[in-house]
């Protein structure tokens, strides 16, 4: 069981390393100016390829449970995120959005009963600093919108990692289908909005079709079911504290893909934004008899049917 415990963290962790991949794809494949329309096509194919697999729909309170999880990690996240992204100026919707392991520290206590540390806040506080090393930018004035719209998506998302944990899953329900209902309903509540923002999908030509064929099938289907698996298994705030990944890897990726230069001061940003992350994963003593719990077999039963339909495929 020890030895399989830095196995879950790290595939959580490719949850948060694939969305740093997001900036580098969307620039250089996709349509510009189409931040809702990304969203909806990252977020319903992916639900509904998820569904297909998954087979199994909501019960009884689980449609509106399903539907504010969907609505908090998805259908809201991903406008606000677009939203900050689009109005403030370098990496500072990033900085912003790197409050959310703090916020889930203080979410925890308050829906998880769970007492927040003195060093889950130093490390929300030094993962934060990290970030802001590596992707702040020297800008002018900051756009009080984008700035809510920041906060507003950390919020979002903080709440639905909390809440995820909360609820947990129905009997006899894994992650696969937890995945496929919170993308399907985040999906769902993003395309009216995305229509009326954007108007009418635009042409796409063959690589914009590849890079939304990324982004709905590694970046987004199987990401969040890397994602809410690891929710189910490990403590909301060290599945949080995985979030720093995603600037990191931005970073890296446009200095490997798009030959951006990394200065002394983003690397040592680096290192604090990733010793936090590694601080992160010191489970609490009194969760670490109940790591695994009676869901591993649904678990390990679901990652079976997810790698049995692609080997069929």
């Amino acid at each position: 069981m020890a030895a399989s415990r830095p196995a879950l963290i790290a595939l959580t962790a490719l949850a948060p390393v694939s969305w740093g991949t997001t900036y580098v794809v969307t620039t250089e494949f996709l349509p510009p100016d189409r931040p809702l329309f990304t969203g909806l096509l990252r977020a319903l194919p992916a639900g509904l390829l998820l569904l297909a697999l998954a087979r199994v729909l909501p019960r009884g309170a689980w449609w509106w449970k399903a539907a504010v999880l969907g609505a908090l990690n998805i259908g809201a996240f991903f406008p606000l995120l677009f939203l900050s992204a689009y109005r403030l100026p370098g990496g500072m919707a990033a900085v912003v959005g790197s409050v959310g392991p703090l916020l889930v520290v203080g979410l925890s206590a308050v829906l998880l009963g769970q007492r927040p540390t003195v060093r889950a806040v130093l490390t929300g506080v030094v993962a934060a600093f990290g970030v802001s090393l590596v992707v702040l930018r020297a800008a002018g004035a900051l756009d009080a919108l984008g700035v809510l719209a920041a906060l507003a998506s950390a919020a979002s998302m903080s709440t639905g990692t909390v809440l995820t944990k909360k609820w947990g899953r129905p009997d006899g329900v894994g992650p696969l289908a937890l995945t496929g209902w919170q993308l399907t309903a985040g999906g769902l509540l993003i395309a009216p909005v995305a229509l009326l923002a954007e108007g009418a999908p635009p042409a796409l030509d063959g690589r914009a079709l590849g890079g939304y064929a990324y982004l709905a099938l590694a970046n987004t289907a199987v990401a969040y079911w890397l994602w809410f698996r690891g929710i189910g298994r490990l403590s909301a705030t060290q599945v949080t504290f995985l979030g720093p990944l995603s600037p990191l890897t931005a970073a890296v990726v446009g200095w490997a893909a798009l030959g951006q230069a990394l200065t002394p001061v983003q690397l040592v940003g680096m290192a604090l934004a990733f010793g936090a992350t590694v601080a992160g994963q010191i489970a609490p003593k009194d969760a670490r008899g109940q790591l695994f719990s009676s869901a591993e077999k649904s678990d390990r039963k679901d990652s079976m049917d997810l790698t049995g339909h692609a080997l069929r495929r």
